[in-house]
């Protein structure tokens, strides 16, 4: 089954009572059991609930895992996997990842015992050496967020099996439509279900796949126990944006070259950040591992200061200056001072993350209105 057929398919089934092609919200807290134990496969919401079930299945299918979990939201995810491990454990992550997983690592988790180690992983190999017998997990963000760092994520997973070494990746900005990671090895794989997958900017979600049985009662236990879960209405929501996915994807990728080129030839832009351009660091990685190269976008101005950035951002009219990314509206944001404020300046200056540099989530409004917006805010 192909990838659009199953965006619209996997996982749902019309209602049995009724034949509502849609599946239904249930909005319940508790199910009726006809003796003690004896129910029809629901007890209690936090647990299980059918709607949630549903797109849980479908999550699963579209990135050609067996299981999935879906969290209130994409930090809740990541720190479900995180509970997973026991003080003394190591973790290694690419050193530029997004500024709440970072804060999440560095000032809840170091605090019990875990340690986390943040190194460049452009280069795969550079990883291996950094892999003790007590590393447990390599987590992974590509394109990174938000200088769209590519890592090759079947020579991480080939490093991470060698060391019997789980494999994360964060999956957001690619989507299953672009890039599927259990196919490269990955043995989990995580989404702020927030961007793409909901697609409109109108709910809060984080989703965890894996193929593992093992890994997946670990983390329904962690899920069920501390209670992170969201409600029928968001799933229902994000299995409504499920079913435009792949439609949404083509034009946030065609509108993404088109924007991305255009800002190529401004005068005002220095470093350009896309994996479409033959130039950028490991495209041919890109080019094998994913099968577009997304609508995300990250520049430096010439005029290398926050305030000249702040005046862009103040002027655009199109592109809405907000938090987030991944809707079918386009906007920007200053990651220096928004998503990655929780990462210390000299770190995030190692990284790229100056204080002039735009991130665009390039929407699907007409790309030749987007290309003006940005003219004349650039002007």
């Amino acid at each position: 089954m192909k990838f659009g057929t199953k965006a619209i398919h996997a996982g749902v089934e019309p209602d049995p009572t009724t034949g509502a092609i849609m599946t239904p919200i249930y909005q319940t807290s508790t199910y009726v059991q006809a003796s003690p134990g004896d129910h029809k496969g629901y007890e209690y919401s936090r647990t299980q609930n059918p709607t949630r079930a549903a797109l849980e299945s479908s999550l699963a299918a579209l990135e050609n895992a067996k299981f999935g979990l879906c969290f209130s939201s994409g930090l809740g995810a990541i720190d479900a996997v995180i509970k997973m491990f026991r003080p003394g454990d190591e973790i290694i992550s690419t050193n530029d990842l997004y500024g709440g997983t970072y804060r999440l690592f560095t000032k809840i988790f170091e605090q019990y015992g875990i340690k986390f180690t943040f190194v460049p992983m452009s280069e795969a190999a550079s990883v291996e050496q950094h892999i003790t017998d007590k590393t447990r997990l390599i987590w992974v963000e590509t394109p990174t967020n938000p200088v769209m760092n590519i890592i090759d994520i079947e020579a991480v997973a080939k490093i991470a099996k060698k060391h019997n070494v789980l494999l994360g990746v964060d999956n957001t900005f690619s989507t299953p439509y672009l890039q599927t990671p259990m196919d490269l090895g990955a043995d989990l794989v995580m989404h702020s279900v927030t961007k793409y997958l909901g697609g409109h900017s109108d709910v809060v979600m984080g989703a965890l796949v894996t193929s593992s049985e093992e890994l997946a009662k670990k983390l329904a236990f962690i899920q069920n126990s501390c209670g992170a879960v969201p409600g029928p209405q968001d799933c229902f929501l994000v299995l409504r944006g499920l079913k435009t996915l792949h439609i949404r994807m083509q034009r946030h990728c065609e509108n993404g070259r088109k924007v991305a080129e255009y800002l190529k030839t401004n005068p005002a832009v220095d470093k350009l950040y896309w994996p479409g351009f033959e130039t950028h660091v490991n495209h041919e990685v890109a080019a094998r591992q994913m099968r577009d190269f997304g609508g995300m976008i990250s520049f430096n101005l010439k005029t290398d200061t926050r305030e000249a950035a702040f005046k862009i951002l103040e002027k655009v009219r199109l592109f809405s200056l907000a938090e987030s990314l991944g809707g079918v509206e386009s906007l920007c944001g200053h990651p220096a001072s928004m998503t990655h404020a929780a990462i210390p300046l000299n770190e995030r200056q190692k990284t790229g993350v100056s204080d002039s540099l735009i991130r665009l989530s390039v929407g699907i409004e007409d790309v030749e209105d987007l290309i003006a917006d940005l003219k004349q805010a650039l002007s």
